[in-house]
């Protein structure tokens, strides 16, 4: 008689197991894509992200205050820098693969990963996206905003609002013991009704104990399932919303390789939060 191979369980409690990792062992059987269970964080741990996420809105903060035309994108990179010292932090941006600075600033039609620099000027009309990523005491948080430089036009405008949307739709689809993909076919459905493109290239993901974490998590809409969002995973949701083509390219001129621009080179915008998968839904942890 052959011997049947048993399927290697994804996720495995520890010590004896509660009622939630019983219900997680159930999904799994039932064929479920689930988290391990590395990625559902110990009350300790959400503390610590809690924590790191205080430290990263703080930031946005002041670069809230302090944005301006004739401000160049180097001087953001020293306040974010500045005020993550001052409260015992470390910006994770810095030194990670290769990246030069600390916080990425994304004028424009540069999606994301935008380089400070001395000669990059912010000028009246520019919109501008500034993600940073804080560790404190070992925890990450991350988030950015939009901003947009004194008065711009009405295009660019109704891209800024409608990427804030997308954020705010797809943490309402982020539901606990749902599909992940369920965040990505929201923010795809809204972004369609202004005929935007949803960047495929690049996607949220999961945080807290380090920069990159599972799940990776989609904005745009897929046919496949994707992992089961449990209660005590952390994650981000990032969208990056085009006013043309979704299609992104590398800048051939930066001599990093980092620099995200837009397929059409159009305007790009993206928000993002840190958010916490509680039994009621998301709570944000930096924003």
């Amino acid at each position: 008689m052959m011997s049947m191979k048993k399927r290697k369980m994804r996720y495995r409690p520890v010590g004896e197991p509660t009622e939630l990792d019983l219900r997680i062992m159930e999904l799994e059987r039932k064929g479920a894509i689930v988290p391990t269970r590395e990625l559902i964080k110990t009350p300790e741990q959400i503390e610590g992200i809690r924590r790191a996420g205080v430290v990263n809105t703080g930031v946005l903060d002041l670069v809230a205050s302090e944005i301006k035309a004739g401000m160049s994108t180097l001087d953001i990179d020293r306040l974010c820098r500045d005020y993550c010292a001052a409260h015992g932090a470390v910006p994770a941006c810095l030194g990670y693969e290769g990246f030069p600075m600390s916080v990425c600033t994304s004028i424009n039609e540069v999606v994301c990963h935008g380089i400070p620099k001395a000669t990059d000027m912010l000028r009246e009309g520019d919109i501008v996206n500034v993600d940073f990523t804080t560790i404190l005491d070992g925890y990450y948080a991350d988030a950015s905003r939009m901003f947009i430089i004194g008065s711009t036009t009405a295009a660019k405008e109704q891209l800024v609002r409608v990427t804030k949307e997308c954020l705010e739709i797809g943490m309402e689809a982020a539901r606990p013991w749902h599909d992940v993909h369920d965040i990505g076919r929201a923010i795809q459905r809204h972004a369609d009704k202004y005929r935007y493109g949803v960047v495929r290239d690049l996607t949220g993901h999961g945080v807290g104990c380090d920069f990159h974490e599972d799940p990776e998590v989609l904005h745009f809409a897929v046919r496949k399932p994707g992992m089961i969002l449990v209660p005590g995973m952390v994650f981000t949701i990032e969208p990056m919303i085009n006013m043309g083509t979704w299609r992104v390219f590398i800048d051939e001129d930066d001599p990093f390789g980092w620099e995200v621009i837009s397929g059409d080179e159009r305007p790009s915008a993206q928000w993002e939060h840190t958010l916490l998968m509680t039994e009621n839904g998301v709570e944000v942890l930096s924003h």
